[in-house]
């Protein structure tokens, strides 16, 4: 049964895990959770999984050496982040730094209420001044 505390898994394909990993850790701050890079297996996928340790969230990163899947995101696959306050244009600068892209939203609310950033796969990750109390 799904309740409030069910935790949550996103996974995406990668094309390259090392600048995907860069853009979560030294962009978001997010933390290296589990990882499957350093050993190849062939028929194994790699992977690297990134959160907060003891979050309810992370997500999963995939990539497949021999059958690699190109990530196919559009403009409105969005990560949505509620701060509860302004963003702090550091941190944007930071995602940027880490490889990300700042973009304009599809949806204009977003750019309203926050800013949207590209990782290097092109999923978009909108961080909003809103909060979001369930």
């Amino acid at each position: 049964m799904i309740t409030r505390d069910t935790r949550v898994r996103i996974a995406r394909p990668s094309r390259d895990l090392v600048a995907a990993e860069r853009f979560s850790v030294e962009g978001l701050g997010l933390d290296v959770l589990w990882r499957t890079t350093t050993e190849r297996v062939s028929g194994k996928h790699d992977l690297v999984t990134l959160g907060l340790p003891g979050g309810s969230w992370h997500f999963e990163l995939t990539h497949d050496p021999e059958r690699p899947l190109e990530p196919t995101p559009t403009v409105d696959d969005l990560f949505v982040l509620y701060l509860g306050t302004a963003v702090d244009d550091a941190l944007v600068d930071r995602l940027v730094a880490a490889g990300g892209t700042r973009a304009a939203a599809h949806n204009p609310y977003w750019d309203e209420y926050g800013a949207t950033v590209a990782d290097p796969d092109g999923y978009r990750l909108v961080l909003c001044s809103r909060s979001w109390s369930a």
